[in-house]
């Protein structure tokens, strides 16, 4: 397992314990990280025992009910519960994924979490996406076309063209993969990241889009593209079992190819 550093600014000190209720049986400790900026005070972990026999079986389980029966100032993103939104990414047990998909019995000992690394800090377990989302809107994360729609029908593809993006399209953005990224930590403002270069990808692979010169160019960068150097921590840590470092290849393989 890779563990990430937390974010640059972190010097966590201990925080607030809470006991599981009396009689409780079945315990198990969250050491989550707290971190509130308009206090001025340093991040601290604060521990909570959950009674796991009055807790559903997912960390986002155990988080909702902190923040709901124990410490309504816990701040957390959360949305649909299914795996599907990617607002829960945080970094637990060392590793980023989604807190709605990861079962608490899979973490042995004390679970520790923590805000997807290497980002700046909203508040506890947000982090500051704003850099990201910027980038991904710089390579036009939309179809592209010239030639005049069909007026009856939409533009087709066959069975092979439309498997050309299979492995791209279930992205759901929740950058693990963008902050478990050691070339992205160092170079965030200048690399783009295997988040967005797996979007980018996506559609310059798709065959309905008339723009896949110009989104080559977009990305042939010293920088923006080849500062990516396959530590396949992308992957390793992708909770929907995508392979960016391939899609990164992908790119990398059609440009050398187009400079023959």
């Amino acid at each position: 397992m890779v563990e990430f550093a937390l974010p640059a600014n972190s010097k966590v000190q201990p925080g607030k314990s809470h006991k599981a209720p009396a009689g409780a049986k079945k315990v198990k400790t969250f050491k989550i990280y707290r971190y509130d900026p308009d206090t001025g005070a340093n991040p601290r972990w604060d521990l909570f025992e959950i009674d796991l026999d009055d807790c559903g079986p997912m960390v986002l389980d155990a988080l909702l009910k902190i923040k709901n029966e124990i410490d309504s100032t816990l701040t957390l993103r959360r949305s649909c519960r299914e795996g599907i939104c990617g607002s829960c990414a945080m970094n637990i047990d060392g590793a980023n994924t989604l807190a709605c998909l990861k079962p608490i019995e899979d973490i042995k000992g004390q679970a520790v979490i923590s805000p997807l690394p290497h980002m700046p800090v909203v508040k506890d377990l947000v982090p500051d996406l704003s850099v990201p989302y910027a980038q991904l809107a710089s390579i036009k994360p939309w179809m592209q076309t010239q030639s005049p729609q069909p007026p009856d029908r939409e533009v087709l593809q066959s069975p092979e063209e439309r498997a050309k993006l299979d492995g791209l399209w279930e992205c759901i953005l929740c950058f693990c993969c963008q902050t478990s990224c050691p070339s992205y930590w160092w170079n965030g403002e200048r690399y783009l990241g295997p988040a967005v270069l797996l979007q980018a990808a996506r559609w310059i692979h798709d065959t309905r889009d008339e723009f896949t010169g110009e989104r080559l160019d977009a990305v042939e960068d010293a920088f923006r593209l080849y500062r990516c150097h396959t530590i396949m921590n992308c992957t390793n840590t992708c909770p929907k079992g995508l392979n960016p470092a391939k899609a990164i290849g992908s790119i990398k393989e059609m440009l050398a190819e187009r400079s023959e």
